[in-house]
């Protein structure tokens, strides 16, 4: 099953991109810091990584429905993350991703191909940047 997901996010990166570009033209956001390091440090490293990252970044921003069941899967980290987040960045999302793998599986299966790639770069920063908001609304909520 790993492999078929690998496959299918580096092969097919295009099809998550969608995801990316319909949900996050609901959020204006100006990308300050230097947060394209962490970006392209990712995407050098390991592409699927990035591509998960932005899915259940918009996953969680997005859609309530799935939250309630990410946070199950978050639980384990959030400690880490609070205690991590204002220093490290990029750190807290390979963790992140690592817990929501499942749950991005689930996700990037209904996707269409989108053909703008210049501003799925942008897009990809504007994700990132909002991984803070995500973290502060995960730590409210009661998981019991």
């Amino acid at each position: 099953v790993l492999v078929l997901l690998v496959v299918l996010v580096v092969v097919d990166v295009l099809l998550v991109v969608e995801v990316v570009l319909v949900v996050v033209v609901e959020v204006e956001v100006l990308v300050d810091v230097v947060l394209e390091v962490v970006v392209l440090v990712l995407v050098l490293v390991v592409d699927v990584v990035l591509v998960d990252v932005v899915v259940v970044v918009l996953v969680v921003v997005e859609l309530d429905v799935v939250v309630d069941v990410l946070v199950l899967v978050v639980v384990d980290v959030l400690l880490v993350v609070v205690v991590v987040l204002e220093v490290v960045l990029d750190v807290v999302v390979l963790v992140l991703v690592v817990e929501l793998d499942v749950v991005v599986l689930d996700v990037v299966v209904d996707v269409d191909v989108v053909d703008e790639v210049d501003v799925v770069v942008d897009v990809l920063v504007v994700v990132v940047d909002e991984l803070d908001v995500v973290v502060d609304g995960l730590v409210v909520v009661d998981v019991e």
